[in-house]
């Protein structure tokens, strides 16, 4: 393994400004370096650095041999990933796209998922599918779906997916070190956004949801690149007299419904937002859940924002489809109504 340089004037400072791309290289290169066993796989990651350059410069340091470019086959990637898991490596796989995911999808059902069961509890598989997910960047069906419930609905998964370049950077480190199979999803719009990253601090919880703006009249609970638009929705209420409260959800499966139940316990009323369909979403697990729990505390009924029950329309259209300020804000005013 080649060595990393030390900078002329002392090691780097431990809280930086990254951009979430950069956040998740910069958690990638520090569990390379801390254990031998981390091996990178997938489609153009290594001399090119990926599609998004989120392993720009990883296959320089660290070699052809820890930094592997496939071929084009997502079903071989993950089955690969699978035998390294096996033979106790920690394998952390890019899929390219979302919509690429679907040919590896039998590999993960069916293998990856069960194999703990299957064991008897023996063993695992330590593995990480990194996966960019989500719309809002102009491209084409594949390119921009959120395929979240199809992984949460599948036992023996963790689904997590961080909103900021501070959890892209602790849950990447986190979901490495977990024994079990996670599925890492990056929201693919969020790569530029920037944020302060301790990259010294001790890992938080992987499951666990934050409240990251508290508020009084109604709580809306997001994940990945969601976040970013209810905490952009709660300021908007704001200026209007209305007090929102966002969660970040962090964790699809399992989903932290304790902090979730706290927040509606205060509030009263619950919007979920999400990129994917409604339709079978994750919005409706914790509608159903927090109904469930607090159904005597409940104001109004729980409100869903997210994608329609349709393929992802072409590009120039999915503003139209994608959750914004103003179908976010509008059920936020239909629960407030009640």
């Amino acid at each position: 393994m080649t060595a990393l340089p030390v900078p002329a004037d002392g090691p780097a400072p431990s809280v930086r400004t990254l951009t979430v791309a950069k956040a998740i290289n910069e958690s990638l290169r520090g569990a390379m370096a801390a254990d031998p066993r981390v091996v990178l796989m997938g489609e153009d990651i290594g001399r090119l650095g990926g599609v998004f350059r989120v392993t720009d410069g990883l296959q320089k340091d660290f070699g052809e041999h820890r930094v592997l470019d496939t071929p084009l086959a997502e079903s071989g990637i993950v089955g690969t990933a699978i035998g390294l898991a096996l033979r106790g490596y920690r394998p952390v796989v890019e899929i390219q796209f979302d919509g690429f995911v679907f040919p590896a999808y039998d590999q993960i059902v069916t293998q990856l998922a069960k194999m703990r069961a299957r064991a008897g509890g023996r063993f695992g598989l330590p593995v990480v599918l990194r996966i960019p997910y989500g719309g809002g960047i102009g491209a084409v069906e594949h390119h921009s779906e959120s395929p979240e419930a199809l992984f949460a609905h599948v036992a023996g998964l963790r689904v997590v997916t961080p909103s900021n370049a501070r959890d892209a950077y602790g849950m990447l480190r986190a979901a490495i070190d977990c024994p079990d199979p996670v599925i890492f999803l990056e929201p693919k719009r969020r790569y530029y956004d920037k944020g302060e990253v301790d990259t010294g601090a001790a890992a938080e919880p992987l499951h666990a949801a934050r409240v990251v703006r508290p508020g009084r009249d109604a709580t809306l609970v997001g994940y990945g690149p969601t976040v970013r638009s209810c905490l952009e929705a709660a300021a908007v209420a704001a200026e209007e007299g209305t007090s929102l409260e966002v969660v970040d959800l962090r964790s699809v499966s399992p989903i932290d419904f304790d902090t979730v139940e706290a927040s509606v316990a205060r509030t009263g009323r619950l919007v979920v937002v999400h990129e994917a369909p409604v339709f079978f979403g994750a919005g409706a697990e914790i509608a159903a859940r927090i109904t469930e729990r607090c159904f005597h505390r409940l104001e109004a009924p729980v409100l869903r924002v997210g994608g329609y029950h349709m393929p992802y329309p072409p590009s120039r259209t999915e503003r139209d489809y994608l959750p914004d300020l103003d179908r976010i804000l509008d059920a936020a005013e239909r629960a407030l109504a009640f």
